[in-house]
């Protein structure tokens, strides 16, 4: 247990050191990496905690993007001219953020992890206003409107867990196996609208697009990779409760088509990557409903890649605003004139659309087949649809961005080399698993 308590505590101590917390939180977030090794190998398996493999990736996901978006921000920040919060007001929340999905992932309670999915939208919500505009102050309110009115279901659903059960403890809960009454079926079907506003799921992901577009990059990159798959962690544990399996596939499947459709229509490069993440975590859900082992690597391979990716794509999306000025992808051009931002955008681009040799290829590859295996034929159809029309538009607009006109932009005080790492992360976890798949056959 002490290594659980010392991973939410250390980001509350660096707060301890208000005036010096941007170095703080990254030292503390340094600890937090190494902290982690040491946890792998004393995971709990039951008690107020409650860590297995799946949690663990999850936990390694949020610490190592929050790592990256505090050394992100260190600039990025400094360089808003109309900040809505000071910086040490913003690292204290970027602290409050990271331990919030922690305590969500590590808690052996839905009710619990309710709490800590609820306290990620407080603290979250106020990081959106960094960047002061009447815009992301319009779009700070939808958030928390529309998000609110998720979590109230979602609290529902863990009412009906309760009544169920008599207990909301994870471990003792999914002891009992199947229970078939009323009251399981209304809480997971319940939890899908709940903690799928979260996610980004059809209809009721009418926030993403504007959070994540007028949020600043490293919250962006930290919505995109870490928050939504905390979400979609806490739909799976209570998935696992009892499998509706056709419900969340098709759920799922919609979700990816619209995904698909809106990103074909946007001029805005941050609300593209956004509807990308909405495509994405759709098809992590799909994974994770095909209840099938070969579903959950795919959807545990391709969150982990895509949070790497995602992370890229959108440090990547700073620098060119830091550069441009502008969040239009008719207004960017040229930018292979600076190599390394057109690099990373690139590369980024290729990780969320599931390029090979990305992580995020082979996870969307096996959860294809797991669809395919359980004879969901009609959403296999849809899907690989879906995921050929946002190949396409992500990857020709950012190409647009990179190799149309000739426009010089100063790299001065960005950060260019780690959206590059992100990105080349994302290509390290597909190689690891194609080494390790290998070995094992």
């Amino acid at each position: 247990m002490i290594y659980e308590i010392l991973i939410l505590a250390i980001p509350l101590i660096s707060m301890a050191y208000f005036k010096k917390i941007k170095e703080a939180s990254i030292i503390g977030a340094i600890i937090e990496m190494v902290l982690l090794i040491s946890l792998y190998f004393n995971m709990a398996p039951s008690g107020f905690f409650f860590i297995d493999h799946i949690t663990y990736i999850f936990i390694l996901m949020v610490s190592s993007v929050y790592l990256m978006s505090l050394i992100y921000s260190v600039k990025y920040v400094h360089n808003i001219k109309n900040k809505g919060i000071s910086e040490n007001v913003y690292y204290m929340l970027m602290g409050f953020f990271y331990v919030a999905m922690e305590f969500a992932l590590m808690v052996n309670n839905y009710g619990f992890m309710w709490v800590g999915i609820e306290t990620t939208t407080i603290s979250s919500a106020l990081l959106l206003i960094t960047e002061k505009s009447d815009i992301s102050l319009e779009a700070t309110w939808r958030y928390i409107i529309i998000v609110s009115a998720g979590v109230t279901f979602a609290f529902i659903s863990v009412i009906l867990i309760y009544y169920s059960f008599g207990t909301l403890t994870i471990t003792t809960i999914l002891a009992y196996g199947a229970k078939d009454t009323i009251a399981v079926r209304l809480a997971v079907a319940i939890a899908l609208v709940g903690f799928g506003t979260k996610v980004g799921v059809f209809p009721v992901h009418t926030w993403l697009p504007d959070a994540h577009s007028e949020a600043p990059a490293p919250v962006s990159a930290m919505f995109s990779g870490v928050l939504l798959p905390v979400a979609l962690y806490v739909l799976y544990r209570i998935y696992e409760i009892f499998p509706m399996r056709e419900l969340f596939v098709w759920a799922g499947t919609i979700s990816v088509l619209f995904a698909a459709i809106f990103l074909g229509y946007q001029k805005n490069y941050k609300r593209m990557f956004a509807y990308s993440t909405m495509e994405n975590m759709n098809i992590a859900l799909i994974g994770f409903s095909t209840f099938t082992i070969t579903g959950l690597i795919g959807s545990l391979l391709l969150l982990l890649a895509h949070s790497f990716g995602k992370a890229g794509a959108f440090y990547s999306s700073g620098n060119v605003y830091e550069m441009s000025g502008t969040k239009s992808i008719d207004g960017v051009s040229g930018l292979i004139r600076n190599r390394s931002s057109a690099a990373s955008m690139l590369l980024s681009s290729f990780a969320v659309t599931g390029t090979p040799p990305f992580g995020t290829f082979f996870g969307e590859f096996l959860i294809l087949y797991s669809v395919f295996t359980i004879h969901f034929y009609a959403q296999f159809v849809i899907i690989v649809l879906s995921l050929f029309l946002a190949f396409v538009s992500i990857n020709f607009n950012v190409s647009k961005m990179i190799f149309r006109g000739k426009s010089e932009y100063s790299q001065s005080g960005i950060n260019t080399a780690l959206p590059l790492i992100a990105a080349i992360l994302s290509i390290f976890i597909g190689v690891v698993f194609l080494v390790v798949y290998h070995a094992i056959l």
